[in-house]
Formats: structure tokens, C-alpha cells, sequence
């Protein structure tokens, strides 16, 4: 049986791509910025909404694209009021995306694989291996979603690369969808908003520096020498701790934009005071902010979160070193809201959730 294939998303076209295709289609090029703004200032749910295109534009839209491609499969609303959707994509792939409220700003984190290839053995985004990149319009209509999520007066204010899979291996289109995001006609976000993850690529990092937007940058440190950084961060062998440093030195060098570095605690494996200060002794002459992250629990995997004293010990332990340390507060937890999690969740039970009404 044939079925009819799905028509593209809009937001796979570029600004010029959308001017192209409007003047192809006898349109003037003023419109893409009416269309634009209906998407991404105006939260339109179908093309009908957008009134001040004339009525014969808005069919075409209709006819030749979809203004969200993907399915919700479920939605979860955590009592902190953080948001989760595990989003179906066109091919049945399965994407996780969050909203984490708070009194000043709207957070949303997105994700940029399908499954991740970097094998931290602590993280259960990468249990299913990586099955590939996520497309420009995959990784925008996680924003647009979670946009829609929002009250009438509220706005993202800030967006984190932190969802499934490693950002800097799909950076190309990552930039793309960024820079659309701090584009007047997008949401007009300044790049200091915005904060991309990544386990330490030290060539993307170079690349991600001389792009010329002074992203925030993370690196997921997790362990303080490079023999046990290789059993917990399995990538690392073929890059090593000094190269990834040096990287982030460059990151700081040429945006100006101090580095962050996460580390997720994991009880008896790399929480002792010997790593406290080793971690200290890399970070203590840099400038530069640590981020303690106790382990979100993960059935499928044996780690588990230190105690809260035990994880207190550590942080002061770098603090007193001069390492500008905090510990990281946790969002929906009662929604699997660690990335990774839910995915593997409806994997294990395959079983679909509906959105509520």
C-alpha cells in the first residue's frame, strides 16, 4: 500500500530560502518576514492563522509544507512545572525536548541526535547508540513547541544544547538553528542565552570559536585525569583532557565567554576528595565556573548520586581552591526529565502517551 509522502516542514528553509520560493511563487519578498514572524514571535499552530497573508498564500502554504512534521508521543508536566515532549519524527525516531520554568526565565533544552555515540557510561540518551543527526527543522521545531507550551506573556528567554546527543557533531546545522533563534525574524535571542553542551571536541570546539557568535560553552568534564576519564567518557581516548583544555582556553581566548565544566558526581567512582583536587589543581588558574551534577537515576545503569554531605565536601573542596563551584538544582525529576530518559523509557514499555488536553 503507498502512502502519501509527508510534506517538508517549513522551518527546514532559511530566510533566503523562503524569499526564493515565495518570489517562485509570484509572491512578493515581503512576505517571508509576515510568515516568519507568525512562527516564531506569533506562535501559529496552522497556517490559517497567519491573517494577513492573502487567503490564496496561506492554501499554498498548506499544500507544499507542514508547519510541525513531528508527533507528540507524550507530554509530561513535572510539579515544578518543567515541561517534557518526546517528539515522533517523520521516520518513527523518538527526540526529547524540555521547558524548565522559573521566576525570571523560560529555559528550553533541545536535543540534536537521534541517540548519542559519545558512551558516558552514566547517560541514557547514549544506551541505543547514535542513530543519526537531526535535520535543521527537527531541531527548530523543538523550540517552537516548547514555545507554545508558554503563557501569552511569557517568552523563552534563554536556550541550552543539552538534550540527546553530541551538539558539536551535528554543528553545522546546529549553527544554522541558532542563528536563525538570534535572528530578528527568529526570536531574536542574544547569543549569550544561549549555552551549547558538549563532551569536548577540541576541533569543533576551534570551529564553534571562530563562528562569531559568543555562545556560552559547557564541556562535560566528569572525571579530573585522563585514566578514568576514558573509562567514564569512552571518546576521550582520542582526544585526551590537556587537548580539550587547551580548546576551551582558545574559547575563552577568542569570544571572551568564560567556559563552564560539568561534572556529574557518581558515587565511589569519581566523588572522592584526591579527585576534588585534581579537579582543582586543572581549573583553579582558569577562568572559568564548575558545575557539580549529582547522578540522575537511571534504572538500566548501576551509578548512583553521592550523598548530599558527601557532594557538599566536594564542592568545598574546590571552592576553597578558588574554582567557582555550584551544584547543579535539580528539574523534573518525578518526569524523567534527564536527557535520554524518557526516550528509553517508551523504547523499553513501546507505548504511546497522549499529550493532555
Amino acid at each position: 500500500m503507498s502512502t502519501t509522502p509527508q510534506n517538508p516542514a517549513i522551518t527546514g528553509l532559511t530566510q533566503d530560502e523562503l524569499i526564493d520560493w515565495l518570489e517562485s511563487a509570484g509572491q512578493p519578498r515581503y512576505r517571508a518576514a509576515q510568515v516568519l514572524r507568525w512562527l516564531y514571535r506569533n506562535r501559529a499552530t496552522s497556517f490559517a492563522e497567519m491573517l494577513d497573508l492573502p487567503v490564496d498564500l496561506r492554501q499554498l502554504l498548506q499544500d507544499r509544507f507542514a508547519l510541525f512534521a513531528a508527533q507528540p508521543a507524550t507530554h509530561l508536566i513535572s510539579r515544578d512545572g518543567t515541561e517534557k515532549l518526546l517528539l515522533s519524527l517523520a521516520d518513527g525516531q523518538l527526540v526529547e525536548c524540555v521547558l524548565m520554568r522559573e521566576t525570571r526565565r523560560q529555559t528550553v533544552c533541545i536535543s540534536t541526535q537521534v541517540g548519542c555515540g559519545m558512551g558516558c557510561v552514566f547517560c541514557a540518551s547514549g544506551l541505543q547508540g547514535l542513530k543519526r543527526n537531526l535535520s535543521r527543522s527537527e531541531i527548530l521545531e523543538q523550540v517552537l513547541r516548547l514555545d507554545r507550551l508558554l503563557q501569552s506573556d511569557e517568552r523563552i528567554t534563554n536556550v541550552v544544547v543539552m538534550g540527546i546527543g553530541e551538539p558539536l557533531a551535528n554543528l553545522d546545522v546546529l549553527l544554522h538553528v541558532l542563528d536563525t533563534l538570534c535572528d530578528a525574524d527568529g526570536l531574536g535571542l542574544g547569543a549569550r542565552r544561549i549555552t551549547i553542551s558538549t563532551v569536548g571536541l577540541p576541533d569543533r570546539m576551534l570551529a564553534l570559536a571562530q563562528h562569531g557568535r559568543p555562545f556560552n560553552l559547557a564541556v562535560s568534564l566528569h572525571a579530573p585525569n585522563d585514566s578514568l576519564r576514558n573509562t567514564i567518557v569512552p571518546v576521550n581516548a582520542h582526544t585526551g583532557i590537556a587537548a580539550i583544555l587547551a580548546a576551551a582556553d582558545a574559547y575563552f581566548e577568542q569570544t571572551g565567554r568564560r567556559v563552564t565544566y560539568e561534572y556529574v558526581l557518581l558515587a565511589g567512582v569519581n566523588d572522592r576528595p584526591q579527585h576534588a583536587h585534581e579537579l582543582a589543581s586543572l581549573l583553579a588558574h582558569r577562568n572559568a565556573h564548575l558545575n557539580l551534577i549529582p547522578m540522575n537515576h537511571v534504572s538500566e545503569l548501576e551509578f548512583s548520586e553521592p550523598a548530599a554531605p558527601h557532594t557538599a565536601a566536594f564542592a568545598s573542596i574546590l571552592t576553597q581552591a578558588g574554582v567557582a563551584t555550584t551544584v547543579r538544582k535539580r528539574k523534573g525529576e518525578d518526569i524523567d526529565a534527564a536527557c535520554g530518559q524518557l526516550r528509553l523509557t517508551h523504547h523499553s514499555t513501546k507505548s504511546v502517551t497522549p499529550p493532555p488536553t
